[in-house]
């Protein structure tokens, strides 16, 4: 039987770093925005972000994308904050424990890119060129 009593959750930091990974794998065209986006790890959504979404449950919602997408972006948008993807590390993790046959990598990658959509304008279409999740 496996001793599983020195181990721990990977922490923000892994996540982060999980992400990251997934934004360099995707193709080059994309790569160079897609570094340009802040990834913000927390352990849950803020329960304003919740009501706002109507998601009654924090553990439903992984990840939230926030800024303007590309395609609404123009020369007259002045800087404020970046855009952001944001990652909940514990609905993630609850997430990928109740799934059982994906590695967290994989599951963190394919949150990513589906907020990545919202930044580029994807459709379902253009993320299925990428994130192949659901074959």
């Amino acid at each position: 039987m496996a001793d599983w009593t020195d181990l721990t959750a990977p922490d923000a930091a892994e996540i982060e770093a999980m992400a990251r990974a997934a934004m360099a794998a995707l193709p080059e065209a994309f790569t160079a925005h897609a570094q340009n986006v802040a990834v913000q790890v927390a352990e849950f959504a803020p329960e304003e972000v919740l009501d706002e979404l109507q998601v009654d449950d924090a553990f439903e919602l992984t990840g939230l994308y926030e800024g303007i997408p590309l395609t609404e972006k123009s020369f007259a948008d002045q800087p404020g904050s970046p855009d952001i993807i944001w990652l909940f590390r514990r609905a993630i993790l609850d997430e990928w424990a109740s799934r059982g046959n994906v590695t967290l990598g994989d599951l963190v990658g394919h949150i990513v890119v589906h907020e990545l959509a919202h930044h580029f304008g994807w459709s379902d279409e253009d993320i299925a060129t990428i994130d192949r999740w659901w074959e």
